[in-house]
C-alpha cells in the first residue's frame, strides 16, 4: 500500500471532485493519523490494524465514502445520514463538498469497534 498511489489517484481527477476528497483524505488521517494508506479494489483505503476502516471513490456524478462494512451505515440513525445518500456499502455526497469531520469519526468510529470487537 502506498500514499503515493492514493496521490496520483487524487491528481487525476478534476476539480472540485479533487479538493472534496483531499478534504476527506486530510479527514480521515487526522481521526486515525496511523491509518495506512493505499489503494483497494482501486480506489483509495485507510487500514488500520491491516483492517481497511474507511476510503473514498469518485463517480461521474457524486463522490463516495466507503465504511468498508456492509454494517455500518445501516446501523447510523437517519438523522445522522441526513442529506446524504446511503446505500449499505457507501456514503453518496456531491462532487463539491466533502462529510463534516464529525460524520466520518462517527463512521470510522463505528468500524473500529467493529474490527476490535
Amino acid at each position: 500500500m502506498s500514499v503515493e498511489e492514493v496521490d496520483r489517484y487524487l491528481a487525476a481527477l478534476d476539480e472540485p471532485k479533487r479538493v472534496a476528497l483531499d478534504t476527506l483524505r486530510r479527514t480521515i488521517l487526522d481521526i486515525v493519523p496511523d491509518a495506512e494508506q493505499g489503494m483497494s479494489y482501486g480506489v483509495p483505503a485507510f487500514r488500520v490494524d491491516g483492517k481497511a476502516v474507511a476510503g473514498f471513490s469518485a463517480a461521474k456524478s457524486h463522490l463516495s465514502y466507503l465504511p468498508h462494512s456492509g454494517a455500518i451505515l445501516p446501523a447510523m440513525s437517519p438523522d445522522q445520514l441526513e442529506g446524504f445518500q446511503a446505500p449499505k456499502g457507501a456514503l453518496k455526497f456531491p462532487i463539491d463538498t466533502a462529510p463534516s469531520h464529525a460524520l466520518v469519526a462517527r463512521l470510522i468510529n463505528a468500524r473500529l469497534r467493529e474490527i476490535r470487537s
